[in-house]
């Protein structure tokens, strides 16, 4: 009589036990995932979820190409992907985000010097600028999760350094900070003007002055 632990039906069995889902089973299992996640997903964190052998690089790619020209897209954002609605169709969305950021032109400045030349320090975001920046500034891009500190620098007094973050690239739609508009495009959106030398105006007193805020940065 055979032996249940070595017969062959038994070994078939653990063989399908281990065995991958079909890939059109795998592109339904990330499609869930996505829709269902409310911050983008990295591919680590959709292997972590799918069964042993799947593919979610693959299953992803697959899924990436079935929504091509779809009212719903599969983007990256950063190392994470996520559903998001075709450019194209954006308008239609305006009226369920009425919803508006503004920010101060100074806080406009800071966080697009940071996005463009990050790592960035504070000394080198008012050396751009030409004007000091306040602590208040700071604190509110990192409140709003748009910035946060990135490494030490390595010299005298090991200054921390301020990058973009994640959520940054999501509310703005791009893959990384590469993705940013080249400084000319910066100036002519009004986030980049040209600033008094050092010690002929601070960031407080361009503040209370400053009234008329640009809408570049709203909700969209």
């Amino acid at each position: 009589m055979a032996d249940p632990e070595t017969s062959p039906g038994r070994a078939d069995d653990e063989a399908t036990l281990f065995e991958a889902p079909p890939m059109a089973e795998q592109e339904r299992m990330v499609e869930a995932v996505l829709f269902a996640s409310a911050e983008p997903v990295t591919v680590r964190d959709l292997a972590a979820r799918m069964p042993h052998g799947a593919d979610p690089a693959e299953a992803l790619d697959h899924l990436r190409r079935r929504y091509e020209g779809r009212g719903v897209r599969v983007v990256r954002m950063g190392e994470a992907w996520a559903l998001r609605t075709a450019p194209d169709l954006g308008f239609l969305m305006q009226k369920e985000t009425v919803e508006t950021r503004k920010l101060s032109r100074a806080a406009m400045e800071t966080l697009a010097i940071i996005a463009y030349h990050q790592p960035v320090t504070r000394a080198e975001i008012e050396e751009i600028r030409g004007v000091s920046v306040s602590r208040g500034t700071i604190d509110q891009l990192i409140e709003m999760g748009w910035i946060r500190f990135g490494r030490r620098r390595m010299t005298p007094g090991r200054p921390v350094t301020f990058v973009v973050t994640q959520d940054f690239l999501d509310h703005f739609g791009l893959e990384s900070a590469r993705d940013l508009p080249g400084l000319k495009e910066l100036r002519a959106a009004g986030l980049l003007d040209n600033r008094p030398p050092p010690g002929q105006g601070s960031e407080e007193e361009e503040d209370e002055g400053d009234e008329d805020q640009s809408d570049f940065f709203e909700e969209d």
